[in-house]
């Protein structure tokens, strides 16, 4: 084998890069099957207001010496029904509500967290720790993963239809609530997955960029689910294989190598359109 061949394998020998694979792997398929119908619901903003509504509930979780991942996900949920109430209740719009709901709860942690002595590093919880996987948070994330997958595998026809007319679905006779909040709970559910692995902050780039990528570049449903889940788990092995070598935090660069495919796509579908344009 070529030192070359040998450099680059590296990574993939060290056991707790092995983990940083694993565990980021495990979540980026449900994230990324997700982020397509946040992207087509228009509740691209929801994922951004429940990965940042989850820290009260870490902290609060902590203090109860309860399951983190309990904490956040009921802190998740909440934001995420207390959005639909305001928005229900009021004259005032969904997006400015999930501003004042998630910059709220956010605050509110942040308040929490310095108020409370604890032995959590903040930094993980903001920007997750997927070099410091333990081998309880494999077990859970990969759960997580189990069951957010399955949830929109299965339902993925059902749930595309309620996302572009949620009162046709409501006509042929689809339970329209528990689409909703199933997949409300799904999100806050996936968020918790991600939290030991790239954190609250940088959860949002994977419940939105795979899908806003792969809608740029297919025209069906069903290719864009793949197309989605192909280029979160591409953007993952790279951006971990990349943060290695050049000695930077993992979850950051792949976020930024998502940035990256997705300014290619949209200058793609740009240049398309401009050729199509002028083709007589």
């Amino acid at each position: 084998m070529s030192d070359l061949a040998a450099t680059i394998l590296l990574p993939f020998q060290l056991p707790f890069m092995q983990n940083a694979f694993l565990v980021t792997l495990m979540i980026a398929v449900p994230m990324a099957m997700l982020s397509c119908l946040l992207v087509l619901k228009g509740w691209s903003l929801m994922g951004d207001a429940v990965s940042h509504a989850v820290l009260p509930g870490v902290v609060l979780a902590y203090m109860l010496a309860l399951p983190l991942s309990l904490g956040a996900f009921v802190a998740g949920l909440a934001c995420a029904l207390a959005t639909g109430f305001l928005k229900d209740n009021s004259r005032i719009k969904e997006d400015t509500v999930l501003g004042i709901v998630f910059s709220g709860m956010f605050g509110l942690g942040l308040v929490m967290f310095v108020a409370v002595r604890s032995d959590v590093h903040l930094d993980h919880i903001l920007f997750g720790d997927m070099l410091g996987i333990a081998p309880h948070d494999l077990v859970e994330t990969g759960l997580i993963a189990l069951a957010s997958t399955l949830f929109l595998g299965i339902l993925r026809k059902d749930l595309l239809l309620h996302a572009f007319d949620a009162q046709h679905a409501r006509a042929i006779g689809l339970p329209v609530g528990f689409l909703h909040y199933g997949l409300l709970a799904v999100l806050s559910l996936t968020v918790v997955g991600a939290l030991s692995a790239i954190g609250i902050i940088l959860s949002v780039a994977f419940l939105v960029a795979p899908g806003a990528i792969a809608f740029l570049l297919t025209r069906r449903f069903g290719a864009m689910l793949v197309a989605s889940v192909a280029i979160a788990t591409g953007c993952t092995v790279f951006g971990i294989l990349l943060s290695f070598f050049i000695d930077s935090a993992p979850a950051p660069t792949i976020v930024l190598l998502m940035t990256g495919v997705f300014l290619v796509a949209f200058l793609k579908t740009v240049r398309q359109a401009k050729m199509s344009v002028s083709v007589p």
